[in-house]
């Protein structure tokens, strides 16, 4: 996983950090606010850690194999 501090959207699909779609795998309570396991669109993993100083993107993986890239001007794929 790389480190994304400095990037406002995802490197592989170019959706907005800040938006929709991704879905939460899991969520942990820390001292100064929480910790997420996200999904991007894309199927990109994403560590977001949200606290005093906001909701950042801190860790991704790349894409899952074999899945199509999101773009941030379609249909969210997260919604059935």
């Amino acid at each position: 996983m790389t480190s994304t501090e400095a990037t406002a959207a995802c490197p592989h699909c170019g959706w907005p950090d800040g938006g929709e779609p991704f879905r939460v795998l899991s969520r942990h309570a820390t001292a100064t606010g929480h910790t997420e396991w996200t999904r991007c669109g894309c199927g990109s993993l994403q560590v977001r850690v949200a606290d005093a100083g906001g909701t950042r993107v801190v860790s991704r993986s790349g894409p899952a194999p074999g899945a199509a890239p999101a773009r941030p001007d379609t249909a969210n794929p997260c919604r059935g």
